[in-house]
């Protein structure tokens, strides 16, 4: 049974609420296991997965290792470029950790021009763009499952 590490951005909290409900209930129908870690916004979350890496396995240890990790978070676009910033490094630091350290992300960051957009995309009834990122997460631990890759 795989056993994700979800990472939520809290910057928008009623778009996270409904993304992380989608996650939760698409790992729970797989019967998958996780923990649900908050960080202030999309920019931190690539770092709260890094550290979740480093958790001990083993005697003595905390917690269980993750198989998979999740990103859930908002970036609405504003005024200025921070938004094109945000979107950009918080992929670009999500692509590293999983090419790099050959571990399964599911990326659950929206990235919309308006806050109606993103409630469209992470309502569990509508797009269920949450449940999607869990979805993507477990079928790439399974693929390494399949291909005999630790």
């Amino acid at each position: 049974m795989p056993h994700f590490m979800i990472v939520e951005a809290r910057y928008y909290e009623d778009i996270s609420d409904l993304l992380l409900k989608g996650a939760t209930a698409a790992l729970e129908e797989k019967r998958s296991t996780f923990e649900i870690f908050q960080v202030p916004g999309a920019l931190e979350i690539p770092l709260a997965m890094r550290l979740g890496m480093l958790r001990p396995e083993g005697r003595g240890a905390v917690g269980r290792q993750f198989d998979g990790y999740i990103a859930l978070g908002c970036v609405l676009r504003g005024e200025t470029s921070h938004y094109d910033i945000v979107c950009n490094e918080s992929a670009r630091g999500l692509s590293t950790l999983a090419l790099e350290y050959e571990k399964p992300i599911g990326n659950g960051i929206l990235t919309c021009e308006t806050e109606a957009q993103a409630l469209e995309r992470a309502d569990p009834d509508k797009k269920n763009k949450g449940g999607e990122a869990a979805l993507a997460a477990l079928s790439m631990v399974e693929l390494k499952i399949r291909m005999g890759v630790r």
